[in-house]
C-alpha cells in the first residue's frame, strides 16, 4: 500500500508487455516472462552497474528541477509525528530510484516526459497523433499506466512505436520503481523520445517523481477551467500545461486565459499550449516544444560505435 496516499496494492502491480521489444536497441535487458509481478526484491540487476551504461552516483536533490516538494496535508493530522516519517521514508527512496533513472536517461541522452492528466482528458490521443507526427524525425518508446487492462498500450502498439503496460492494480500512480522495472522490458533506444503517460489522476502523480525531464499536464476544455486551483500540486509541478480538446471551445464554456493565469499563479514559470489532438491544432508549437527540450542526437551519434 502506498504510505503517501493509502492507495494501492504493490503486490498487484504488472508490466506487461504487448509486443516485442528489441534489446539490441540498447539499454535494459529483455525478461523471458510476458507478465512481471512486481514485488520489492531487488532485481540482479541495478541501475548503478555497467549494464545500464554508466552509474548514476549523484544525488536527486543536487539536481534541480523547480519542483519543491509540496507540503503535505497529512502532516497537521499525524499523530506523534508517524504519517510524516512513513511518507519521507517513502518519497526519500522513491526519489532516491528517480536519481537513478534520471541519470540513465542523461547518459543515453533520452528525453523522459511524464504526461498526465485526470480520466478523458485525451493523453492516449494526443500520443497517437505525436507519435506519427513524430515518425520521420524520432524514435519513440512509451510506458502506459493504468489500474488494469492493455487498452492504451494496444492503441499506443498500432502506431508502431514500442511500448509496455503497467497496471497498478488499485494504485493511482506510477512511480520510480514501477517505471525501472517498465523500462527493463522497454530498452528505449539512444536519443528517443520516452513518453510516461500516468495513471489518470491529478493527485498523487504530482508527489512522485519518475526521473523524468519534464512534466506535461493535459487539461480538456470539456473540465472547466478552474482545475488548477483545485489541483495545485499538479500545476505547481508541471514544466508545460496543454489546453487540449480545443476544437470544442466553440461548444463549451471553457476561458483558456482564466485558466492559465490560475495555472501561473501557482507555477509562474509553467508553460502552455492550445491544442487538439484530434485536429492538430497547435501541434507545430507542441513538436517545436519538444525538440526544444530535447538532447543533441550528435551527442549520441559520437557514443555509437
Amino acid at each position: 500500500m502506498c504510505a503517501t496516499c493509502g492507495c494501492g496494492d504493490e503486490a498487484a502491480t504488472r508490466v506487461l508487455l504487448p509486443l516485442d521489444v528489441h534489446p539490441e536497441h540498447g539499454g535494459h535487458p529483455r525478461h523471458e516472462h510476458h507478465e512481471h509481478e512486481h514485488d520489492h526484491h531487488e532485481h540482479d540487476h541495478d541501475h548503478d552497474d555497467s549494464g545500464h551504461g554508466h552509474g548514476h552516483g549523484h544525488d536527486h536533490h543536487d539536481h534541480d528541477h523547480g519542483r519543491p516538494r509540496p507540503e503535505h496535508p497529512h502532516e497537521d493530522a499525524s499523530p506523534a509525528g508517524q504519517t510524516i516519517s512513513i511518507e519521507q521514508d517513502v518519497l526519500a527512496k522513491n526519489d532516491l530510484l528517480a536519481a537513478r533513472n534520471r541519470g540513465w536517461f542523461e547518459g543515453r541522452e533520452i528525453l523522459a516526459v511524464n504526461v498526465m492528466s485526470s480520466p478523458g482528458a485525451g493523453k492516449t490521443t494526443l500520443l497517437e497523433r505525436t507519435i506519427r507526427e513524430l515518425a520521420a524525425d524520432r524514435d519513440v518508446a512509451v510506458v502506459e499506466g493504468d489500474q488494469e487492462t492493455l487498452l492504451d498500450a494496444d492503441r499506443i502498439r498500432a502506431t508502431g512505436a514500442p511500448v509496455v503496460q503497467i497496471n497498478t492494480g488499485a494504485g493511482c500512480h506510477l512511480d520510480a520503481d514501477m517505471l525501472r522495472r517498465g523500462l527493463d522490458r522497454l530498452a528505449p533506444r539512444p536519443g528517443s523520445y520516452l513518453f510516461v503517460e500516468n495513471v489518470g489522476n491529478l493527485v498523487c502523480p504530482a508527489l512522485f517523481d519518475l526521473g523524468e525531464a519534464a512534466r506535461v499536464v493535459i487539461i480538456s476544455v470539456t473540465e472547466g477551467n478552474d482545475k488548477p486551483l483545485k489541483y495545485p500540486h499538479m500545476f505547481a509541478s508541471a514544466d508545460l500545461v496543454l489546453v487540449n480538446k480545443a476544437d470544442l471551445l466553440p461548444f463549451v464554456d471553457f476561458d483558456v486565459e482564466r485558466c492559465v493565469a490560475q495555472a501561473r499563479q501557482l507555477n509562474p514559470r509553467v508553460q502552455a499550449l492550445v491544442v487538439s489532438a484530434t485536429t492538430g491544432e497547435g501541434f507545430a508549437e507542441w513538436l517545436e516544444w519538444l525538440a526544444a527540450h530535447a538532447p543533441e542526437r550528435e551527442a549520441v551519434r559520437a557514443q555509437q560505435p
